[in-house]
């Protein structure tokens, strides 16, 4: 995939992963829709990209169909990265009791029912795209962890809504396969986005000795060179690949 004059959706892309991934995609010449709820940050990615921003909340159908029409009118949707999710920590039986349903309920809307929503939506319009020389009509690229594999204590919820995402990536790509659409996963392992900034600086010290090699915590950058490099690599789909530094977690 040529990634200069298409057009590509980059959910949560106001901060962390998908503004790295925004901003690498708009460098290479693509057009970036910014889709996030943060409106103040993500105008701002989007006008310092030359992109656009649509207010999303990925879980909701409308929201959603917002976002694949503004990039639609845009020019040629070829590329769905989806970013947006939310990390909740409580056990299944805590101090105070049982987990709180309503916040599991949640995590499994944002992380997966949202990724599946955008990946639906956002597949439909590429399906009317004229193929590409080799039969491509777009590439959708998801969010999962390593918490779908090592999910830690406190991470039910979480690690659930992630490993839902791992599930689906090959049946999904199986059914875009006769619509010249691929689906592809990365699971990224400990990154330092705003998410894990907001932790104390030893615990993130630790978190960075933590992984085998390279030692360090991940960027948006790495993140967002693996991303162009699924959506350049025709031969990718199906697959879910970590992106950890040969992390696996322990249980706290």
């Amino acid at each position: 995939m040529e990634i200069a004059g298409k057009v590509f959706i980059v959910t949560g892309g106001a901060s962390g992963l998908g503004e790295g991934t925004a901003r690498r995609l708009a460098a290479a010449g693509g057009k970036v829709v910014v889709a996030d709820m943060q409106a103040d940050k993500g105008e701002a990615v989007a006008r310092e990209i030359g992109g656009a921003f649509v207010r999303c909340d990925v879980s909701q159908e409308a929201d959603g169909q917002a976002a694949v029409a503004k990039a639609v009118s845009m020019g040629k949707l070829m590329g769905l990265v989806n970013c947006a999710g939310i990390a909740p920590a409580e056990r299944t039986i805590g101090k105070a009791g049982a987990h709180n349903l309503a916040t599991y309920t949640k995590t499994i809307m944002v992380n997966l029912v949202g990724t599946f929503n955008m990946i639906r939506l956002a597949a439909e319009a590429m399906a009317k795209n004229e193929p590409e020389s080799t039969g491509e009509r777009g590439c959708c690229i998801s969010t999962a962890s390593v918490a779908a594999y090592d999910g830690q204590i406190g991470q039910a919820a979480y690690s659930a809504s992630k490993g839902g995402v791992v599930g689906m990536t090959l049946p999904i790509a199986r059914d875009l396969a006769r619509n010249g659409i691929r689906n592809m996963t990365i699971a990224p392992g400990i990154f330092g986005t705003p998410m894990l900034f907001s932790m104390p600086k030893d615990v993130r010290d630790a978190l960075a000795a933590s992984v085998p090699f390279p030692s360090r915590l991940g960027t948006p950058e790495d993140y967002a060179k693996l991303a162009m490099h699924i959506f350049e690599n025709d031969m990718l789909n199906g697959e879910v690949i970590r992106l950890d530094g040969a992390i696996r977690m322990a249980p706290k």
